[in-house]
C-alpha cells in the first residue's frame, strides 16, 4: 500500500521513540492496561497519529470496553484504512493510519456493545496523541476509507 507520507525506516526511526516504531512501523502491540489512553475520558478533544499527526478519532467515539486498550466505536472519516491480518493463526481487520500507514490496531464488530456501530476500534495508545482542541477537517471526499 502507498500512503501520502513516506519515510525510510531511518527518518521513522528519527522522529519516533523505540516504542512507537515497534508498533507503528512494526505492527506491534502494546501491553494491555498500561496505554496512557485507555481510561483517558475526555469530553471534547481528537487523538491524532503519532507519526504523522493526521487527526484519527474523536474523543466523543470512545467508550470504556474495558478490553485494555482504548476503544472507539468510530473513527474520523477517511482517517483510518482497514485491511485483513492473518497473523496469529486468526483473521483480524488491521487499522492503520490513512496518511502514514502506521499500525493503529484492529477493529472487531459484533461483540455486543452498545455503540452506533458494533465495532470496537482497539487501538495502541502509543499510536496517538491527544489534542484536547476539537478541530477536526473532514476531508472524508479526498480520503476514503477503505474495507478489506
Amino acid at each position: 500500500m502507498s500512503f501520502p507520507v513516506q519515510k525510510s525506516e531511518e527518518e521513522w526511526q528519527a522522529v519516533l521513540s523505540k516504542e512507537q516504531f515497534r508498533v507503528l512501523r512494526n505492527q506491534g502491540t502494546e501491553a494491555p492496561y498500561v496505554g496512557k489512553y485507555d481510561k483517558h475520558m475526555p469530553d471534547s478533544g481528537v487523538y491524532t497519529c503519532a507519526g504523522c499527526d493526521a487527526p484519527l478519532y474523536k474523543a466523543s467515539h470512545k467508550f470504556k470496553s474495558g478490553c485494555g486498550w482504548p476503544a472507539y466505536f468510530d473513527n474520523i472519516p477517511g482517517a483510518v484504512t482497514r485491511h485483513v491480518d492473518n497473523t496469529l493463526g486468526m483473521q483480524r481487520i488491521e487499522i492503520v493510519c490513512s496518511n502514514c500507514g502506521g499500525h493503529l490496531g484492529h477493529v472487531f464488530k459484533g461483540e455486543g456493545y452498545p455503540t452506533p456501530t458494533d465495532e470496537r476500534h482497539c487501538v495502541n495508545s502509543v499510536s496517538m496523541k491527544f489534542s484536547p482542541e476539537d478541530k477536526v477537517v473532514d476531508d472524508s471526499a479526498n480520503k476514503p476509507e477503505s474495507k478489506a
